[in-house]
C-alpha cells in the first residue's frame, strides 16, 4: 500500500488510484505507516524525530509534541536523547508518534507489541484506542487478539497469506472454529 512492493492489482485511497505512486506521495494523501522494525533516526533527538513526521513546519493536526508527550512521559523525559539509545519499547513508541505527527487519515501499524515488555504493551494498546477514538482509521496487523478486539469494527484473520476470516468483533468471538484453528495455542 505506501508502494515498497509493486502491488497486483488497483490500490484506492480516497477514491484516488495509489499503486504506483512514491511512498511520500501517498504518505500526503493521508497515510501513515508504522513498520515493525521500528524504524526511527538514531542519531537524531525523541524531539527531532517527532519534528520529522510533522507534514507542513507546524503542529496543525490533530496530534502535538506536547501531547505525545503527556501520553508517554518517558518519551519526555528522553526528548533530548538520540532515539537510537532508546529501549525496544520506547522506540516503538516514538515510531508510532512521529507517524501521527503527520496527521494521517489512515494509520497502517504492522505488529506494533512484537517483543515488547507487557507494560509498553498496555500502553500500546491505550495509544491505539485514542487514535480510533479521534476518527482515524487504523489498518492493523497484529498477534495480540485483544488489542485488536478493541479497537476494531471489523477484523480478517489470514491464514497461509488468504484471509480465512472476515466479520465484526463480536462474530469472531463466537466463530469457535475459526478461533480454535487459527487463533488459539
Amino acid at each position: 500500500i505506501m508502494g515498497e512492493v509493486e502491488p497486483q492489482g488497483s490500490i484506492q485511497f480516497k477514491g484516488e488510484e495509489i499503486a504506483g505512486l512514491k511512498s511520500f506521495e501517498i504518505a500526503h494523501r493521508g497515510l501513515g505507516y508504522v513498520p515493525e522494525s521500528r524504524d526511527i533516526f538514531p542519531t537524531l533527538t525523541v524531539r527531532q524525530n517527532l519534528t520529522l513526521g510533522l507534514k507542513g513546519k507546524a503542529e496543525s493536526g490533530r496530534w502535538t509534541i506536547d501531547e505525545m508527550f503527556k501520553m508517554f512521559p518517558n518519551l519526555a523525559e528522553r526528548a533530548d536523547v538520540p532515539g537510537g539509545v532508546l529501549s525496544g519499547g520506547e522506540q516503538q513508541m516514538l515510531c508510532m508518534c512521529r507517524t501521527l505527527m503527520g496527521d494521517p487519515e489512515l494509520i497502517m501499524i504492522d505488529e506494533p507489541t512484537e517483543g515488547l515488555a507487557p507494560k509498553v504493551v498496555e500502553q500500546i494498546g491505550k495509544l491505539l484506542q485514542e487514535i480510533a477514538s479521534r476518527g482515524v482509521s487504523i489498518l492493523l496487523v497484529e498477534q495480540k487478539l485483544s488489542i485488536a478486539l478493541k479497537i476494531s469494527s471489523r477484523l480478517y484473520v489470514m491464514g497461509h497469506g488468504k484471509i480465512v476470516y472476515e466479520g465484526s468483533p463480536q462474530s469472531l468471538l463466537q466463530a469457535h472454529d475459526v478461533r480454535a484453528e487459527w487463533l488459539e495455542v
